[in-house]
């Protein structure tokens, strides 16, 4: 589109107030609207909400621009469409805070991989990356780390990137042991224990690790059944208040 056709359509909304002016205008500056977009195509965000986004930034621009101010309309439509994308990619994009500046190194560490990639066929180095934005090799790294934070899993989904059915994140994920619980226990136990006398911990285990009545015992080790009930009780009382404390 040349500049005096713009200028007529530009001349046609604001000053006529015509509808089909405009969306003539936007129309015809859409593909620049996709190609903005695509500078964002590092990142998982679909290139249509990026484009529906960039759209929504155009027509913002067509009705904020001024003609009398002296730039282009062009010059003025790119810095709002790239402000929007931008913006977008701070609000709702990372899921996870990161501050603005380390955003914008990121994307363009994003930027130069690209770049150097088609470049050399490759992926390039952290040095080449480095040279290439003239930063130092510590902040191309934390770049890099970032950019990991964007786009965050479900733990429902697929653990595998292709097509393939498969089990999510969350089956990987380590079940909550109510054994860990039960070790804690037995060390504290296990010190109480080794305090007693050894016919205490013998009624203790023929009770509860051989599983045997209180007659059995009582017969086992020729004591009668209420003596044995009794060192047990003293015992256990034992154990209790060392599990309380």
């Amino acid at each position: 589109m040349g500049p005096w056709d713009e200028q007529s359509l530009l001349d046609r909304y604001h000053s006529h107030n015509d509808v089909a002016a405009r969306d003539e205008l936007i129309q015809r500056y859409l593909p620049l609207v996709r190609r903005l977009a695509k500078r964002y195509s590092y990142t998982s965000e679909p290139l249509d909400d990026l484009c529906q986004v960039g759209a929504m930034a155009l027509m913002k621009a067509v009705d904020r621009y001024q003609p009398g101010r002296g730039a282009s309309f062009k010059a003025y439509a790119v810095p709002t469409i790239v402000g929007e994308l931008r913006r977008h990619f701070r609000d709702t994009g990372w899921a996870v805070h990161i501050p603005r500046a380390l955003q914008e190194r990121a994307r363009g560490v994003g930027i130069a991989l690209n770049e150097l990639s088609a470049r050399l066929g490759r992926s390039p180095t952290i040095a080449e990356i480095s040279e290439w934005m003239a930063l130092p090799c510590e902040d191309v790294i934390e770049a890099l780390e970032a950019r990991m934070a964007y786009d965050a899993k479900s733990l429902e989904a697929s653990s595998r990137s292709d097509e393939e059915e498969t089990e999510g994140w969350i089956h990987r994920l380590g079940a909550e042991d109510v054994r860990f619980e039960q070790v804690e226990y037995h060390a504290v136990f296990e010190r109480t224990l080794r305090a007693m006398p050894a016919r205490d911990r013998m009624l203790l285990h023929l009770r509860f690790n051989e599983d045997m009545s209180q007659s059995e015992i009582a017969k086992q080790v020729g004591f009668s059944q209420m003596h044995v009930s009794r060192l047990l009780r003293r015992a256990i009382e034992r154990l209790q208040a060392v599990a309380e404390a």
